[in-house]
């Protein structure tokens, strides 16, 4: 009895590796992990090791990832679960020199070793980490990561962040004649951006995805041309690149008629130069009412005024030449809403089209009808 005993609290090892190769997937599955939690476990990030294969993964009940790397060390299979906030801190903090580091437990703590230092973590049972079960997957199509990243990119700053209208708080993905879209809004302004490839899908798909998971997989999804597999069910979506598995549930709910939000008349249009326009936008900002970030529009024949002022009697104007001949328009925006979309792209001029002071209007690119912004006006 008294062998057996010191069998089952021999240290076992389960990891030796490099110290970057256990901080990427470390990195890589800890964004969706939040210090305060309703369950301590769900702070913490559960490890199984088969052999030279460990898999990594974390929850906060909505989402769910899942890496995996050739870390492993022994012959017998380990799981358990770490503090995954301090195992990330500990492994940062360590010289970037370090060549090798370990993990051993003992079925009541885990010791991260590396070079003379020791750390002693504790751990929860793996039984009782929670994984979400996905509903039975109905749609599956593929693109290319950078083209999902891009699209990403270029709407997530338009979604809502905590209105009581939930399907607000996050982004449309659609689907329709094999090309793929993605819409987000807050109700003042509209971002809608489609890929221009083709995928190898015929059907038609609607699918909000939540705010915190649009974040996530723009800091997850490559730079590269690297298929990303898309499964769509009723209330879960799954998407695989790499060695990373991200299931997310759905947003419930039915999101707006966006295409009735889009102006197709407006006739009042202009080019300005990006870079000069944000420049002028920020000048002008300064001195904007601090809870309402109000400015004036007066666009006229050949020039637009941006104009601004506070409780305090200071007043800022801003003149750009532009290339516009028809009647003087009094417009106001919400600056902010404007220096998110115009600092999100990239080509040297942007498109306006506009209608009447109380009429949307539509932001565009010159050289493509692949983005659109629709921007809702403001009292001055």
């Amino acid at each position: 009895m008294r062998i057996d005993f010191f069998k089952a609290i021999i240290p076992m090892q389960f990891i030796k590796c490099t110290r970057e190769a256990l901080l990427k997937p470390l990195q890589m599955v800890s964004g969706i992990v939040e210090g305060r939690q309703t369950l301590p476990i769900l702070a913490n990030v559960l490890i199984q090791q088969e052999g030279n294969k460990v898999s990594f993964t974390t929850t906060d009940l909505e989402i769910q990832i899942r890496t995996t790397a050739d870390v492993g060390s022994g012959e017998e299979n380990c799981k358990t679960t770490l503090p995954a906030a301090k195992l990330l801190a500990l492994l940062s903090a360590l010289p970037s020199a370090t060549t090798e580091v370990s993990l051993t437990t003992d079925e009541r703590k885990v010791v991260l070793a590396a070079a003379k230092s020791r750390f002693s973590l504790s751990q929860l049972p793996a039984e009782d980490y929670p994984e979400l079960n996905s509903s039975e997957m109905t749609t599956s199509f593929k693109i290319a990561a950078q083209n999902l990243k891009h699209l990403l990119q270029m709407v997530h700053f338009s979604m809502a962040q905590q209105d009581i209208r939930y399907y607000l708080n996050g982004m449309l993905l659609v689907v329709q004649n094999k090309k793929v879209r993605a819409v987000a809004t807050d109700g003042h302004r509209l971002a809608c951006c489609d890929d221009n490839a083709e995928i190898d899908f015929d059907g038609n798909i609607e699918a909000i995805l939540p705010r915190k998971t649009v974040q996530q997989l723009m800091k997850l999804l490559p730079d590269t041309d690297e298929e990303v597999v898309i499964e769509i069910g009723k209330s879960h979506a799954r998407f695989v690149f790499g060695d990373i598995d991200f299931l997310t549930k759905l947003v419930e709910g039915k999101f707006p008629d966006y295409n009735r939000v889009i102006p197709q008349n407006n006739d009042k249009i202009f080019l300005v130069n990006r870079e000069e326009l944000i420049g002028a936008l920020r000048r002008a900002a300064i001195l904007a009412n601090e809870k309402f970030k109000g400015l004036r529009w007066i666009v006229g024949p050949g020039t637009l005024k941006i104009q601004s002022n506070n409780a305090e009697m200071e007043e800022a104007d801003e003149q750009i030449a532009i290339n516009y001949d028809g009647p003087e328009l009094d417009v106001g925006f919400n600056v902010v809403y404007l220096l998110d979309v115009l600092n999100n792209l990239k080509n040297a001029e942007v498109r306006f089209a506009l209608s009447n002071a109380q009429g949307a209007t539509l932001l565009t690119m010159p050289d493509s009808e692949l983005f659109r912004y629709v921007l809702m006006p403001m009292r001055i």
